[in-house]
């Protein structure tokens, strides 16, 4: 006899083969639970796969000594800003291109993909020209010592240059979520993460720490390759043609108008994580690398729930373009009660096992020690980050990027640095004091994204 729960295993297995394996499906009708599992499951996993890339440099990285450590962690915390351009812009083709799905027209979907990639190539020209001539600047300002400085630039000048496959990887990943093919931009990181873990012991063997940049650099571009055939060859909704990137400049102009404010709040808390990482540096090259091990290990786990919130901006993007804006917000409050169970567990992880995680990655004590105070500190606020992230990409998917802007603005701008600067320097708690500024501003962050969203005027934004 068939018991009930031998349905519900069923139901689930069936759910999540479905979701790792079909293409475009309709999310403005039909079960949300459904819908949020469908594009989530795919979601998480491919944002696992992005803090995978993370992780496994500082793994082989650290290994050649806390000053490269310290260089991939001060790199990477200026190369947020090129994340953030990255994120603007797949946050801005995501919102047109599930809006126009959700519109019923697939035509409008792939028009707005293309005029995305065009304004997205000329941003990365732009970006590469100025990374290849002022890395060794970058690491001066970010604090790097003239030894740091000698050995890292070329990593730094490598992957600043090469910034073109972030941005691709991250836009075309927008495009393909806006439409509700989450399984295809998992499985462009997939592909392109395989590449990096094969690639980088390999490369760092042979160029040291400049060929962890080509590993990373090169697996990327592997992933853009197969994100670009499906594109143009892919059975998806949005497939598109020439005759698509006829610049068109209504469309890049509302494009350019949501990831323009969508970059900035992303950009203003990149900054604020570049003040908080000079922070950290003035405190010694063990202190940044147990600073870099901790924030990968803490991206790492962020980006399953940064995946889940990303279901969240499709769904509302794609049931206001069908006039159903109360579909939309049921959509977000159940994605962000999900979200914040899964943090849950993620921070008692945290808590409990933190000197085993950060051990994986270093065995020096001293790195270990800062790792594990930040790993605790900061992960106590993780409920918060789940409900938090899920209601900042409702806005964005909506294509109201200017209210998290200016949350973000308040929060970072006018409260963390300061609050980060009296905590470590003024009352010397050196670096737990920046911990506590981040669980601190990230909770407030999250408290006022509920307050604001709960108003509704999200709803009447027009794109």
């Amino acid at each position: 006899m068939t018991t009930y729960s031998d349905k519900h295993k069923r139901s689930f297995w069936s759910y999540l083969k479905e979701s790792l394996n079909s293409e475009h499906q309709d999310f403005t009708s039909g079960s949300i639970r459904k819908a949020i599992f469908m594009l989530a499951v795919p979601m998480m996993l491919e944002m696992g796969m992005e803090s995978v890339f993370a992780v496994v440099d500082i793994f082989f990285v650290g290994k050649l000594g806390p000053n490269a450590a310290a260089t991939v962690g001060l790199t990477e915390s200026f190369l947020t800003i090129i994340y953030s351009i990255a994120i603007g812009l797949s946050m801005a083709a995501t919102a047109m291109v599930a809006r126009r799905v959700g519109e019923k027209d697939p035509g409008a979907a792939s028009r707005a993909g293309a005029q995305a990639l065009i304004l997205c190539v000329g941003i990365s020209v732009l970006l590469s020209i100025a990374g290849f001539l002022f890395a060794e600047n970058v690491l001066q300002i970010m604090g790097g010592s003239p030894e740091l400085i000698a050995a890292g630039k070329t990593y730094t000048r490598i992957m600043f240059t090469g910034n073109i496959v972030i941005m691709l990887l991250f836009l075309i990943n927008g495009i393909f979520r806006g439409a509700g093919d989450a399984n295809i931009a998992m499985r462009s990181l997939w592909l392109a993460n395989i590449c990096n873990i094969i690639l980088c012991p390999v490369m760092i063997h042979f160029f040291g720490l400049t060929g962890a940049a080509i590993a990373t650099t090169t697996g990327r571009g592997i992933g853009v390759c197969y994100q670009v055939y499906r594109l143009l060859k892919g059975k998806g909704v949005v497939k598109i043609h020439l005759r698509d990137f006829v610049p068109n400049s209504a469309i890049i102009r509302s494009l350019s108008n949501i990831a323009s404010t969508a970059t900035l709040q992303f950009i203003v808390a990149s900054a604020s994580w570049i003040v908080l990482a000079r922070l950290v540096a003035g405190f010694g090259s063990d202190a940044v690398a147990g600073y870099t091990i901790a924030m990968r290990l803490i991206i790492f786990f962020l980006m399953p729930a940064w995946g889940m919130s990303n279901a969240a901006a499709t769904l509302v993007g794609q049931n206001l373009g069908a006039q159903q804006p109360d579909r939309a917000e049921q959509s977000v409050w159940q994605t962000a009660k999900y979200n914040a169970i899964f943090m849950a567990c993620v921070s008692l992880l945290f808590v409990v096992f933190a000197e085993f995680f950060v051990g994986l990655l270093n065995s020096d004590a001293a790195v270990v020690k800062t790792g594990v105070t930040a790993l605790r500190i900061v992960s106590l606020g993780y409920i918060f980050y789940g409900v938090g992230m899920v209601i900042i990409n409702a806005f964005n998917g909506a294509g109201d990027s200017k209210t998290p802007t200016w949350i973000n603005l308040f929060w970072f701008w006018v409260f963390q640095i300061p609050f980060a600067y009296l905590m470590a320097q003024t009352l010397a708690l050196g670096t737990t004091g920046v911990f506590i500024a981040i669980v601190v501003t990230e909770t407030l962050i999250s408290i006022t994204s509920i307050l604001v969203f709960r108003k509704g005027k999200w709803k009447l934004v027009k794109i």
